[in-house]
């Protein structure tokens, strides 16, 4: 399991031209993939991991701020560029199989008291934001 999350000061991703969802932060944006041997496990601890990553002004998290979050579902980020140009995605778990996992994430992240604004899963979408500090992040489960 795969994460990218962004601090961000808004996030928003729009799919056919309406939001789907939307945070107006300070808040985090989370980026997920899923691979081939992720668990519902992995999946609660990433959320517990995201719930309380202390990046937030002052060092605080979301759990200490009640801040949003928005997760978004990216096979992309299991992209494998070990040959040529053209990126392979043999790494990146099927639809069937991921889609049920980014929501366990949702889930256990609400089950934590979190609120969670989601994408679309498979859809194409736009994602805008405003990332605060800069401050991205990648984490590997």
């Amino acid at each position: 399991m795969r994460a990218v999350v962004q601090r961000v000061s808004q996030a928003s991703v729009t799919v056919d031209g309406r939001i789907a969802g939307a945070i107006d932060g300070p808040g985090l944006l989370v980026l997920v993939a899923i691979t081939h041997d992720d668990t519902r496990e992995k999946a609660a601890r990433l959320a517990a991991k995201l719930w309380g990553l202390r990046v937030l002004q002052g060092e605080k998290s979301c759990s200490d701020l009640g801040a949003p979050l928005l997760v978004i579902s990216q096979f992309t980020l299991y992209a494998d560029l070990g040959k040529g140009r053209r990126p392979a995605w043999m790494n990146a778990a099927p639809g069937p199989v991921a889609e049920p996992l980014v929501d366990q994430v949702t889930a256990e992240l609400r089950k934590l008291g979190a609120h969670v604004e989601t994408g679309v899963f498979g859809a194409s979408m736009k994602v805008a934001l405003v990332n605060d500090g800069p401050v991205t992040i990648i984490v590997d489960l």
